[in-house]
């Protein structure tokens, strides 16, 4: 299943298509208001004691108890997914916004957006949140024009577009204070992909799958195979056998494939492809659904094309929800193979 192009793994997919360049403001003062829409306490207020931090930038100091946290890029909504209320953001797409629960989209509202998806941030704003700690994900290219900067106006945390998820988003929680809504739910990850294993071990064994998907990035007239995103999941965790690329080469999701290979597709047993929130075919991917060639797959004409939702692929919340979509997706299944 892809991500939108602001998530990550997904994300690495998506920074490669998207052109982030930074357009920077220069730091003046600091100014008297914080700007401060999210987190109690004084603007200057700094915690007490420290800790370090490995990071993609080095080896970062940072407060044990931040108090005044800005995310930027692909930290966002993992941080906020933790429990975390920011002061300061970046821009989320609609559609993130759209598959926020409400408390989490209230606590992102509530944030001040400093920027756009992490390739444009305003310093001059972003310094006057007073800043006790900033928590970073974005392509190596930014980071250069714009991360000595960052980091001289609070600690820094970088993560690289390749980290695995699964610790992007431990990390994100140990930076950010924010370790118990963690562990619950990686806890309730776990539970069900042991559940989904259990329960769909038969149809799982010796069925070949495929996850197709088209982003609102994608050329007219083409689709990808998502070997990366939701679908690295159901592959890595599930079980279930998905395509992937040769090691050491670019992922199956870069390559654009023209409709006219959609018929080829008829050579595996499932198709997976995504669905918003109400089982609907994603907008981006809609075209391929009115395709001839797409209707008259025997995958689709049996009931063995099946519509899953990923809300995101970067940390467990929305992971959990992708995860019970795959859950109802596989007993679709019963006595379809």
């Amino acid at each position: 299943m892809s991500s939108n192009p602001v998530t990550r793994r997904g994300t690495a997919f998506a920074a490669a298509l998207m052109s982030a360049s930074l357009l920077l403001t220069a730091c003046g003062s600091d100014g008297d208001g914080t700007g401060d829409k999210a987190a109690a306490g004084t603007s200057g207020d700094k915690a007490a004691e420290t800790r370090s931090v490995k990071a993609e930038n080095g080896t970062v100091e940072i407060p044990a108890a931040p108090r005044r946290i800005v995310t930027i890029g692909n930290t966002n909504l993992p941080f906020i997914d933790l429990g975390g209320k920011p002061v300061g953001v970046t821009e989320v797409s609609d559609a993130e916004l759209a598959v926020l629960p409400k408390e989490q989209k209230a606590a992102y509202e509530a944030a001040e957006v400093v920027g756009s998806s992490g390739g444009d941030v305003d310093l001059e704003k972003l310094a006057a949140l007073k800043p006790d700690l900033i928590l970073v994900q974005f392509h190596a290219n930014d980071w250069d024009k714009v991360g000595k900067r960052l980091e001289s106006i609070a600690p820094t945390v970088l993560w690289g577009l390749d980290t695995e998820w699964k610790a992007f988003a431990g990390e994100i929680a140990e930076a950010g204070n924010v370790t118990d809504e963690l562990g619950r739910q990686k806890t309730e990850f776990e539970k069900k992909v042991a559940e989904i294993k259990k329960t769909y071990g038969k149809t799982i064994d010796g069925t070949k799958f495929v996850d197709v998907s088209r982003g609102d990035w994608s050329d007219p007239g083409t689709f990808y195979i998502a070997d990366i995103g939701c679908s690295e999941i159901a592959r890595d965790d599930i079980g279930l056998d998905l395509p992937a690329a040769a090691e050491g080469k670019d992922p199956l999701a870069y390559e654009s494939l023209p409709f006219e290979q959609i018929g080829e597709l008829s050579t595996y047993d499932v198709i997976t492809y995504p669905v918003d929130a109400e089982g609907r075919p994603t907008e981006p991917f809609v075209p391929v659904t009115k395709t001839n060639t797409w209707k008259a797959l025997p995958t689709v004409t049996s009931g063995r094309a099946l519509g899953v939702f990923c809300p995101g692929n970067n940390s467990y919340g929305p992971v959990n929800q992708y995860l019970d979509s795959l859950d109802g997706a596989l007993a679709a299944l019963a006595g379809k193979l």
